[in-house]
């Protein structure tokens, strides 16, 4: 039995190796740095910019929203340098499944690929609802009313439907998810046939070739941020600073309240890696396009922010459709709404291109490994993509549209995004701290994982112990700490004296773990793209992952 138990363990424990420099690949190798930059810009800056920024502005943060995205912003950077190394790295098309499966292990591969899956599935769910719900809004609710009255709501929704949103009066600095204003519903309150024919004719796209896609999510892009450059440059005419005046009206908890909602429009930068099999030079594309479209996104969510915060007070702001009825009640040409709604609309579907485009090559990547059926990892022979996987899970994605509620697909969302995240920072450490072949020698390995020489008293005591085996358990405990943390600032158990006193040890732990890796030798492993201060930035963005997950609702988790 112990023996079979080890067996088990060993299984699940194994590691893949990549040998480095490894470009063969079954996809066809025809994305450049522009190609895969627009797929990252399409991905994050869609339905985000014209639905989250009017929500977080109208609700938690007023004009610090700004402040907001530039938190968020960086916060997301983190996570996205780690994601870069990992592209120069292992040019696959996993993203975080392939990271985790070389960095941490089997299991921790499957489960993180899955989570992968579900995102990309619920992430192109959520944005063709939201697509609907734009489209709708524009139609006056008649799409909602038709469907009602003639297709009738679903049977087993027991929660009345609610009016089409207004610019009713409403609570400042209280999440609307959270202020208990309207019961909420697992379930959509009506199947929703426009989500349904908008993921599926994206999905014809992305099914023509990664090329093909690649160019009309760039066309749209292109045209998204043209009418960002418009609503800035215009809107700007209309700026009065006096709006200004109360720029923190809900304090720094609204800022952070802000960013952490803010954070999830930044979600899709972990898209960029999954094109790893298809760009022609990934090991400088991935890293290159990584920071050129967080660059643009990060810009654009701040400029449009501050730019809405000037034109209208955020008291003031319409509950949906900020920026077209900000500018109708401000007397701009009738034209100037109609732009705004087509760029929205268009910035929304290369947000859901984006998703369709990464999530049949995570399936991919899983089912090539083997840890899901081979069906899915074949690859058409005439348009070069995993098509079988494109088909079976957009439908998948069809259906959840069709049939669950918008704000219960973020939440879903959330929690398998912020795991991906959390996991690909821990992998980067181990993986710097893994002993790697000399070059010149390859039958002999370095010093990394080792215990610097010059701190003599930790060298002599753990000379005996195997490389690499210090840092997984210190990150371990590491990771326990900050998760203390975070319990403790998201339950305010922390204004309790015993609450401080945990804290302080918490912070005490996590300050020494950091230091202790840190007194480890990294390997000799050269690569074109290395993130910069290991251990101390993937630590934070360890950090920052695991307090927004602690952030999350029970019911979040529970879900």
């Amino acid at each position: 039995v112990g023996a079979a138990v080890r067996s088990l363990g060993s299984r699940l424990s194994r590691t893949k190796h990549i040998p480095k420099g490894d470009l063969t690949t079954n996809l066809k190798r025809c994305l450049n740095t522009f190609d895969i930059t627009m797929i990252g810009v399409g991905h994050m800056i869609g339905a985000g910019i014209f639905v989250t920024t009017g929500e977080v502005m109208r609700n938690l943060a007023g004009p610090s929203t700004t402040i907001s995205y530039i938190i968020s912003g960086l916060a997301a950077l983190l996570s996205a340098l780690c994601y870069a190394e990992f592209g120069a790295r292992y040019p696959k098309a996993g993203s975080a499944y392939t990271y985790a499966y070389v960095g941490c292990g089997e299991i921790w591969a499957f489960i993180i690929g899955w989570n992968i899956i579900l995102e990309h599935v619920l992430s192109a769910a959520a944005v063709g609802r939201t697509f609907a719900g734009y489209v709708d809004d524009l139609a006056h609710s008649a799409v909602r009313n038709w469907t009602v009255d003639h297709v009738r709501p679903w049977p087993w929704n027991t929660v009345s439907i609610p009016e089409p949103s207004a610019n009713v009066s409403h609570q400042i600095c209280v999440d609307a998810a959270e202020s208990g204003a309207e019961q909420k519903s697992l379930i959509g309150y009506y199947p929703d046939f426009i989500s349904v024919a908008i993921i599926m004719g994206s999905a014809l796209f992305v099914g023509l070739g990664s090329k093909a896609a690649s160019n009309f999510n760039s066309v749209f892009s292109l045209a998204n941020l043209l009418v960002i450059v418009f609503v800035v440059g215009y809107g700007i005419t209309f700026a009065h600073f006096q709006y200004w005046e109360h720029f923190f009206p809900c304090g720094v908890n609204g800022v952070l309240a802000g960013a952490s909602k803010c954070f999830f429009a930044y979600i899709g930068f972990d898209g960029l890696a999954t094109a790893g099999e298809e760009a022609k030079d990934p090991t400088k594309m991935i890293p290159k396009a990584t920071y050129y479209s967080m660059a643009i996104v990060t810009a654009c969510y701040v400029l449009m922010s501050a730019t809405l915060s000037l034109m209208r007070p955020y008291y003031e702001l319409p509950a949906s459709s900020v920026y077209s009825k900000v500018f109708s009640d401000l007397n701009a040409p009738t034209w100037v709404p109609l732009v705004i709604s087509i760029g929205a609309l268009l910035g929304i579907l290369t947000s859901l291109i984006g998703a369709l485009f990464s999530l049949p090559r995570s399936v991919y990547a899983m089912a090539e490994d083997g840890l899901i059926f081979g069906w899915w990892a074949r690859v058409n022979p005439w348009t070069k993509t995993p098509l079988n996987a494109t088909i079976t899970f957009t439908i998948l994605a069809a259906i959840i549209a069709m049939t669950f509620d918008l704000d219960a697909l973020v939440d879903f969302l959330s929690i398998g995004t912020i795991l991906a995240y959390t996991i690909v920072a821990a992998a980067l450490i181990l993986l710097r701290y893994r002993p790697h072949p000399v070059e010149d020698n390859p039958s002999v390995m370095d010093q990394g994982g080792q215990i610097r020489r010059n701190i003599p008293f930790l060298y002599e005591k753990m000379a005996g112990m195997k490389p690499g085996n210090s840092i997984l358990y210190s990150l371990v405990v590491m990771m326990i700490a900050f998760t203390g943390i975070g319990v403790l600032l998201s339950t305010q158990f922390v204004s309790n004296p015993i609450g401080i006193v945990l804290m302080v040890i918490f912070v005490l732990i996590s300050i020494a773990c950091v230091l202790f890796i840190d007194a480890h030798q990294q390997n000799s492993m050269k690569l074109d793209y290395k993130v910069f201060l290991v251990p101390y930035l993937p630590s934070a963005s360890l950090l920052i992952n695991i307090l927004m997950m602690t952030q999350l609702t029970v019911n979040t988790w529970i879900r």
